[in-house]
């Protein structure tokens, strides 16, 4: 016989187990919106222009079911996807480095950050012909748009993080006379690491458009889905388009919930991450 302690069993009753339930709301909104497509696609229909919006049925069965589209699919979204991520890594390197940079002085901040913005305003159809002309049109001119895109919540999320750091711990460090590459490793990245996840997880899904915006600009070298997406449409192949732009928006979706669950698993044990 095993002994409990007086209280314990009291104490273990009030503890609430969670039980798993089905969040029915979402797959409410998405019958919601297949309905609502469903009555789009009769509307087109009828005038004769289904290729525009065809039904949610055709989109399977012509973009996805058939062997042939689908093997077009995978080929531009795994293209897509290499370019996304390429591209996020690159601009994870040099926004972290960046905002780590700025954080060491104010003046240096004052300095760099305006630059931050500018890149971030900059519009992309107005630079196209200047990347093309850089580094050509192909695999480069789409990895330069994605990190143009990606660039800037990577920068601001982690200078935001690191300069959130308590006072009083600021100036603990200073009397033990901790170094600024001390501070920074032992005190200012520790405390920056849940925003810096925050910014990689908005870069993240920017960094797909990005791939996608540059695939569509920079049409030379491997297809992804953004030239898969214009073929279709000047085809007039709306099933595939369709098939194709639901597996842009599928890729977007998966990077951003990929890298919430790493959050979570890096720093979820003391900041809680949606």
């Amino acid at each position: 016989m095993s002994y409990v302690p007086m209280g314990a069993s009291s104490a273990l009753d009030r503890v609430k187990i969670p039980r798993w339930r089905p969040n029915w709301k979402p797959l409410a909104v998405l019958g919601a919106i297949i309905g609502f497509w469903y009555l789009e696609a009769a509307h087109y229909s009828r005038e004769q222009l289904s290729f525009i919006v065809p039904s949610p049925h055709q989109v399977w069965a012509l973009g996805f079911d058939n062997s042939q589209s689908r093997a077009q699919l995978l080929a531009a979204l795994g293209h897509s996807a290499t370019v996304a991520m390429t591209g996020l890594a690159i601009a994870f390197v040099i926004g972290v480095g960046w905002a780590m940079l700025m954080a060491q002085a104010k003046w240096v901040e004052g300095a760099l950050f305006p630059y931050a913005v500018v890149l971030q305003c900059i519009p992309i159809l107005a630079v196209t012909p200047l990347i093309g002309s850089l580094v050509g049109y192909a695999f480069e001119a789409r990895l330069v748009t994605t990190i143009l895109i990606a660039l800037f919540p990577l920068v601001s999320n982690t200078l935001f993080g690191l300069q959130s750091v308590d006072k009083s711990q600021r100036e603990l460090f200073q009397l033990g006379r901790a170094g600024r590459l001390r501070t920074l490793v032992k005190l200012q990245w520790p405390a920056a690491l849940p925003s810096i996840f925050v910014g990689l997880r908005t870069s993240a899904g920017l960094s797909v458009i990005g791939a996608i915006v540059g695939d569509q600009l920079f049409q030379r070298g491997t297809p992804g889905l953004g030239v898969l997406i214009q073929v279709d449409n000047s085809r007039l192949l709306g099933p595939q388009e369709w098939a194709a732009i639901l597996t842009a928006c599928a890729l977007g979706v998966v990077v951003f919930l990929a890298f919430g669950l790493l959050a979570r698993v890096a720093v979820g044990r003391w900041h809680d991450f949606g």
